[in-house]
């Protein structure tokens, strides 16, 4: 990391980003699920255009297909985003569940007795605010993908800078 300010500076972003999205978020919320609906877009795009490189009709069908799918639900995204906001909240929430529960699993494994409390601890914790969202369902779904953001932006925000601090104090 030579270049040490560059890591500052898109760490300071980060930070001033995840502010704005805890202050305002419904419009993080949405762009997040924006953002979700033109990745899949391109992400579908890409598998019909390598459809045409797959081997055999079957592989190729199926990458047709699978790429069209992914096209159709990337534009549903974009043409209804409150929707997929609640699509998109709901599959978030069920996802943080099936994690918290198979931590919970896992913490009780003989391989993983050392960090038990810490897998219970984090299963919990998912768990809880899968239950939180889903208790104030539909409601909770304009703004959770806001403050998650907010929270990565921020978190991420933070290791940056203190990652482009510790290099500039090393390279000194």
């Amino acid at each position: 990391m030579q270049h040490w300010i560059l890591w500052l500076l898109a760490g300071i972003i980060s930070l001033v980003g995840g502010v704005m999205a805890l202050a305002n978020p419904l419009a993080a919320s949405l762009t997040v699920e924006l953002l979700a609906g033109w990745s899949f877009v391109v992400a579908g795009i890409i598998a019909l255009v390598s459809a045409f490189g797959d081997q055999g009709w079957g592989a190729r069908i199926f990458s047709l297909l699978l790429g069209l799918l992914i096209v159709l639900i990337g534009i549903s995204l974009i043409a209804h985003p409150l929707r997929g906001l609640l699509s998109l909240t709901f599959i978030v929430a069920a996802f943080m569940l099936i994690a918290g529960v198979v931590r919970f699993v896992l913490a009780f494994s003989a391989e993983l007795r050392a960090f038990r409390w810490i897998l219970i601890l984090s299963g919990a914790l998912s768990i809880i605010m899968a239950a939180m969202i889903f208790s104030n369902f539909p409601q909770s779904a304009a703004v959770v993908l806001g403050i998650y953001l907010g929270i990565e932006l921020i978190s991420n925000g933070v290791s940056m800078i203190a990652i482009s601090l510790a290099r500039r104090s090393i390279r000194q």
